[in-house]
């Protein structure tokens, strides 16, 4: 068993499981959006993207891109929730706003889990 594998395998599955964590809900309200489930999202996310970093091959590389549009969705929906709270009023808007925006990255993340798992299925033993 390699154990690089297995961690890097651990954090590409476990950043799409607490997006969707975060995405799942009444797209009208935020309370069934937790603040602190998109910041994990990200930080998750961060770190899945940290480990693909090394991976010098062509599916590292379609990897590697998945994860950082993960990333920069995920940080652009805290960034648009953080200025709605503290400068403007929440709206239904910026609510449809912030949850699109994590369901662009659940979908980078979805992209990135079958390609793994792809990957994982043609390597040979």
């Amino acid at each position: 068993m390699n154990l690089d594998k297995v961690i890097s395998g651990f954090f590409i599955i476990l950043a799409m499981t607490v997006n969707f964590g975060f995405f799942y809900g009444d797209m009208d309200s935020l309370e069934h959006h937790s603040k602190y489930e998109l910041m994990a999202a990200i930080i998750v996310n961060v770190i899945a993207t940290t480990l693909k970093l090394g991976d010098k091959t062509q599916m590292g590389s379609v990897l590697l891109a998945t994860s950082l549009a993960a990333d920069i969705q995920l940080i652009a929906a805290a960034s648009v929730w953080t200025i709605a709270a503290y400068a403007y009023t929440m709206n239904q808007e910026i609510v449809a706003m912030i949850i699109s925006l994590s369901g662009g990255a659940l979908l980078a993340n979805i992209v990135s889990v079958m390609l793994y798992m792809g990957d994982t299925l043609k390597s040979k033993r």
